[in-house]
């Protein structure tokens, strides 16, 4: 597989991602928690990695650092996920209180705390509304973080095997 296919491919799958979640939204009625927000951002963040990293065509060394960045882009995605999935596997007595929305806490918390707050969850990132193959929003989203990932490092490694 050419390199730069393989980036444009990682991005479309992040587009894809992102038009189903507001295709959930927008049209199912499943607003999203804040969790699922900030995925959203880990997905968009990942998809850019991908874009630039298409227009650019890197070489050996630019390939290792969209590796990089789109590794971390997908670690942040996959610690999101894997927090979101555990909530939702927790005892109905064990999930914490719902909290503020995002916009208050963006408006009325410093970053720091409103970060907390977000990544501490709530009750509503608990809920598990819509499922697919046995799998929630967030089950999903941490297999995807995972796979792609995975692919741009692969991506990397295929480039540096072309090049040497």
């Amino acid at each position: 597989m050419n390199t730069r296919h393989g980036y444009i491919a990682g991005a479309a799958v992040c587009a894809a991602l992102l038009a189903f979640g507001l295709y959930l939204q927008h049209v199912d009625g499943q607003e999203p928690c804040p969790l699922c927000i900030f995925q959203r951002v880990a997905f968009i963040a990942l998809g850019a990695v991908f874009l630039v990293a298409a227009i650019h065509g890197p070489g050996r060394t630019g390939a290792i650092v969209y590796a990089v960045l789109g590794g971390l882009c997908a670690a942040a995605g996959t610690g999101l996920a894997a927090r979101h999935v555990w909530l939702q596997s927790l005892p109905a007595d064990q999930v914490p209180a719902c909290g503020p929305g995002l916009a208050y806490m963006l408006e009325q918390f410093p970053l720091m705390r409103m970060l907390e707050s977000v990544l501490s969850g709530s009750g509503e990132c608990a809920e598990a509304d819509w499922r697919f193959l046995g799998l929630t929003i967030a089950g999903w989203s941490l297999l995807w973080f995972v796979a792609l990932g995975v692919f741009v490092i692969w991506l990397a490694w295929q480039r540096r095997r072309q090049a040497g």
